[in-house]
């Protein structure tokens, strides 16, 4: 069997470390789970610490596309979520595609600037 070195080994991740995957704050992350019912991280029982997953993690990446990438209000990004969740998730894939495409020709040009 081969040793598959592009899967995450970690199963869990802490409110601090999601907020700053998306540079976002804890409060914000709390906000958005009273806000958006599908957003339920794991707790310990007793201690209330959340435990992010990988499919919290996606809920909160599509959440911040809808919010702060695209500038849309907490009742629009729910409509739209809650209307067409198929297609938010699409798009909120292409635009994070877009993204990473732009930082990478953006670095392309930076190298041909330097051997001018």
């Amino acid at each position: 069997m081969a040793l598959n070195l592009n899967k995450n080994l970690k199963l869990y991740y802490s409110i601090s470390e999601v907020a700053k995957m998306f540079g976002l704050n804890e409060s914000t992350l709390r906000y958005w789970e009273q806000e958006f019912p599908f957003l339920k991280p794991k707790t310990q029982s007793g201690s209330k610490v959340r435990q992010y997953q990988e499919k919290d993690i996606e809920q909160i990446k599509l959440i911040h596309n809808l919010v702060k990438v695209r500038g849309f209000k907490i009742a629009a990004a729910k409509k739209i979520i809650f209307q067409n969740r198929d297609g938010a998730d699409k798009r909120a894939e292409v635009l994070t595609r877009l993204i990473d495409v732009r930082a990478e020709l953006q670095a392309l040009r930076k190298q041909l600037d330097a051997l001018q």
